[in-house]
């Protein structure tokens, strides 16, 4: 499922127990549920995560919705920032990966729910206008699950 999602809110806790929401964009999804963003070293969830690492994930796609909560961690290294640089990434940050100021979230995982319509935008339409008629709530995919540590 995560393959269809590209873009992600990230929301942190920042001092005081306020939670911030942050736009990034995933740019590499690993088998056991890990995944790595490219950030700017100032940008205030890396300030959040170092204080509080817990982490919550938002995904929406296509009629499909995904959260994911889990631990998150900055990680400096320059040849797993090289390993997922492209030039999407250089449009924030045009000085290449060795320039100051650029670093890596990896959030691990630890537990997430989804939720789908069944058949796309169209078939989505018609669900709602037949709950309107019928007075039913309108059919769809849910599940909660856990990753394995």
């Amino acid at each position: 499922m995560l393959p269809k999602f590209r873009f992600a809110m990230i929301t942190t806790r920042a001092t005081g127990g306020d939670l911030h929401a942050h736009p990034l964009t995933v740019q590499e999804r690993e088998s056991d549920g890990d995944l790595w963003f490219i950030v700017g070293t100032h940008a205030s969830a890396v300030e959040h995560i170092r204080r509080d690492p817990k982490v919550g994930l938002s995904f929406s796609s296509d009629g499909l919705w995904l959260s994911l909560a889990g631990e998150a961690e900055v990680v400096e290294d320059l040849a797993k920032l090289k390993e997922l640089w492209s030039t999407s990434v250089e449009a924030w940050f045009p000085d290449g990966p060795e320039s100051p100021g650029v670093t890596l979230l990896k959030v691990s995982a630890l537990s997430g729910e989804y939720w789908g319509s069944v058949g796309g935008h169209i078939a989505t339409a018609v669900a709602l206008v037949a709950s309107k008629v019928t007075g039913e709530r309108p059919r769809g995919e849910n599940e909660k699950f856990d990753l394995p540590e």
